[in-house]
């Protein structure tokens, strides 16, 4: 289901929320998400009993809260001047924490919330640019059609109480992600932005495709997913995954579960198959 961008205005821009449907709906992402835009010297305070994921997208914020285990208040200047080019920073903290965000002096910021129901208790985490697991996944394969960045920024293995997944991608120009197809029965948002801003892409959800332009929304319920970006056009959405209770996602779990019409592509002694056949040297 594709939700269109809508202008951005000072404060929570909600896009998907929980109470939208009953929680045992199969159309609920079993996720709030939301646009946080605070302008310089603007703060607000997240205090909803749900656990939060706090992903700065843009600009220059202050966090602060509260670690329950040591009773400290902490707090930390973070800085964003490109989702495509830089590494995130992301606030995770379990219910019973209350983030507060202070925009900077120098200009409007923008961060991407994500929060849901978790009665259980974490540390509150900082995720750094450095700590973010980035691969060039694809890379060797496809003749490169697939080749992008995957950015982990936490899940089941590093975030094991937790009951949400995060992280971005970034696709090249022209190229596919999300791919070879594959499905997982945990719901999951994706929020694309493009560089330049004017660009669009195509996702696939199951037999229907939709077209994606900057700052539109898609919820992913337990069909493949494939992404295509056009040529000349950067794509980068976040993904956020729900865990489903006693259900995980990851790959010890079983999931993601690729479509197997099309899981061949990702084996290189498959190169051979796929048209033109790769160039040879000369005797």
């Amino acid at each position: 289901m594709k939700i269109p961008a809508r202008p951005l205005a000072r404060g929570m821009n909600w896009v998907v929320k929980i109470d939208e449907l009953p929680w045992d709906d199969p159309r609920n992402a079993k996720m709030d998400f939301a646009i946080l835009v605070l302008e310089k010297k603007q703060a607000i305070v997240l205090d909803q009993p749900l656990e939060k994921a706090i992903l700065l997208l843009k600009g220059n914020v202050l966090l602060s809260w509260n670690d329950k285990v040591t009773g400290k208040s902490l707090e930390k200047k973070v800085e964003r001047g490109s989702i495509f080019d830089e590494d995130p920073h992301c606030l995770h903290v379990p219910a019973s924490v209350a983030v507060t965000i202070t925009s900077a002096d120098s200009g409007p910021s923008e961060i991407a919330v994500f929060m849901t129901r978790n009665d259980a208790s974490f540390t509150p985490k900082l995720y750094l640019p450095a700590e973010c697991r980035s691969e060039q996944r694809g890379e060797g394969t496809m003749r490169e059609t697939s080749t992008r960045v995957v950015r982990t920024i936490f899940d089941v293995d590093n975030a094991p109480d937790a009951k949400l997944v995060l992280g971005e991608v970034i696709n090249y120009p022209g190229k596919w992600s999300s791919y070879p197809p594959h499905r997982h029965p945990q719901p999951e948002i994706y929020h694309y932005r493009f560089l330049p801003e004017n660009g669009f892409g195509f996702c696939m959800l199951g037999e229907d495709v939709v077209k994606v332009k900057h700052g539109d929304t898609v919820k992913i319920f337990n069909v493949t997913h494939p992404q295509t970006s056009g040529p000349g056009y950067a794509m980068f959405y976040i993904w956020a995954i729900r865990h489903l209770d006693g259900n995980p996602y990851g790959p010890k779990f079983g999931t993601p579960i690729f479509d197997p019409e099309h899981a061949w592509v990702m084996k290189k002694e498959n190169d051979d198959k796929i048209w033109p056949p790769p160039a040879r040297s000369k005797k």
